[in-house]
């Protein structure tokens, strides 16, 4: 059983996939507009192959620069994982960075080490990414052991322009002991701390990694980088608490967002629509376009929900504008549907104002 949780923590149930079929196409549409997905390999420090993909717009005008936010999974996820973040950040010309950790996915590596060498592998991403002038700032969007790898790197690279860090764990060790009661492992009250010790040990010679220097939260006070936090209030795999620990002990401008479901389930759309807004405020991506983009962008500084009008009233000046440009529609109808989310709205935005020809980008 204690052999069964060391493979738990260090070699977890790895994602094989391929690529064609479950990544988003090497071009394909999205709200109207055109992107690609690019695939390359880098190489981390300890000479392993990481798989990556770059999502892209399939026209960027010349001498503009995008910011990129990178995803970084779970400990048995793979790039995989970021396709949803493409859907919310792409429409706001967001750049995606999608990669499999050593140890995870297709790249190259035995063991995953829930932060401690996937922060090397990140360090190797963001390398990467300063060198490409197309690239102008960077986030870190990171999810469960994606969560700790991101703070982790955050805490030595200031220059991250903001994280939205969900589900991460504040203590590896005590992790550990709240798993071997949550999954009732067979062991004696008693002997549960030895336990663990030797499966420190066992980790340690397989993992090259001490479990005891995972201590998350400590790094937390040393980070000033704006950070949205986000944890499901009945996740029994990582408990709430220890985002909480994190979130309180944290030195930046900081936001949490507790919503229903568990470690793995899905999340709900208004904690999307506030990633959305988070990485928009943040990163400050260059605006489509538009005679109302004064209108968008004090909707963004407003934060989430605080005047669902003003955003309606954007969408029908966009409508309005569209009709006036030469549309072959009536009138713009009024906004009757009061439900729709912001990332629905913004995918109507990119509909309205994508580029349509090459004559659009010298606007």
């Amino acid at each position: 059983m204690i052999e069964q949780f060391v493979n738990f923590v260090i070699r977890p149930p790895r994602a094989e996939y391929n690529p064609d079929q479950y990544l988003w196409e090497p071009e394909f549409t999205l709200a109207g507009r055109k992107y690609k997905r690019i695939d390359l390999e880098l190489s981390n420090e300890r000479n392993q192959t990481l798989k990556c993909s770059h999502y892209v717009p399939a026209i960027i005008p010349e001498n503009t620069a995008l910011p990129c936010v990178i995803y970084c999974h779970g400990n048995s996820g793979c790039r995989a994982d970021a396709n949803e973040a493409a859907v919310i950040l792409l429409p706001s010309n967001i750049t995606l960075f999608a990669l499999d950790f050593a140890g995870s996915g297709l790249s190259g590596g035995e063991y995953v080490s829930l932060g401690w060498h996937e922060k090397q592998d990140l360090k190797s991403v963001v390398s990467f990414l300063r060198k490409n002038k197309e690239v102008s700032c960077i986030g870190l969007w990171g999810r469960s052991m994606g969560a700790v790898t991101s703070l982790l790197y955050g805490a030595e690279d200031p220059s991250i322009a903001g994280m939205v860090l969900d589900s991460a764990f504040s203590n590896l060790y005590e992790l550990m002991l709240e798993l071997v009661d949550v999954y009732k492992i067979r062991v004696p009250k008693f002997t549960v701390k030895m336990a663990v010790h030797y499966m420190r040990r066992v980790i340690q010679r397989r993992a090259k990694f001490d479990i005891m220097d995972l201590n998350v939260v400590q790094f937390a006070p040393k980070t000033f980088i704006p950070a949205l936090f986000g944890h499901a209030s009945s996740d029994v795999f990582i408990q709430s608490h220890h985002t909480d620990r994190i979130h309180q002990a944290y030195a930046g401008d900081k936001n949490l967002i507790k919503f229903d479901g568990d470690h793995n389930s899905a999340r709900p759309q208004f904690y999307y629509d506030s990633v959305s807004i988070f990485f928009y405020n943040v990163l400050n991506p260059p605006q489509f376009p538009s005679a109302c983009s004064n209108k968008l962008e004090k909707y963004y500084n407003r934060g989430a929900g605080t005047n669902e009008s003003l955003l309606y009233e954007i969408i029908n000046g966009l409508r309005a504008a569209g009709t006036d440009a030469g549309s072959s529609s009536a009138a713009a109808a009024s906004f009757t549907n009061a439900t729709k989310s912001v990332v629905e709205l913004l995918t109507e935005r990119v509909n309205q104002l994508s580029v349509k020809n090459d004559s659009d980008l010298v606007s």
